[in-house]
């Protein structure tokens, strides 16, 4: 699969139309950039946040401020605090997130992160 070239730019998150997305407990606030089959997102959950879901799409996760909780469906869990990263492919894992106190995250997924056939 090609995707087309993304021109230089520079992205001013406050500009960034924000969205809110209700979790089991608290809520998620993204604020997304789309490209063709990429997508970059500035996400905040507040304080108790618990997704109401069990993700299984890829992701790039940066932490950037306060603490996550990555719980898998397993019951295995990891925590991201500022400076952390996970990686993961589409369909490799069923993951929430789950966070106290908050926390800013940069996350990146999109067509490159499918499983090769």
């Amino acid at each position: 699969m090609k995707n087309p070239s993304i021109p230089f730019q520079t992205i001013d998150w406050k500009n960034v139309p924000r969205t809110e997305h209700k979790g089991e407990t608290g809520t998620a606030y993204w604020q997304t950039m789309q490209f063709a089959g990429l997508r970059v997102r500035y996400v905040e959950y507040s304080k108790n946040y618990k997704a109401d879901h069990w993700c299984e799409k890829g992701h790039i996760v940066y932490c950037l401020q306060g603490e996550v909780i990555n719980e898998l469906k397993d019951g295995t869990t990891s925590t991201l605090n500022p400076g952390m990263s996970y990686i993961v492919s589409d369909d490799l894992s069923s993951h929430r997130s789950i966070t106290e106190h908050g926390v800013h995250l940069l996350i990146i997924d999109g067509d490159f992160l499918k499983l090769n056939a």
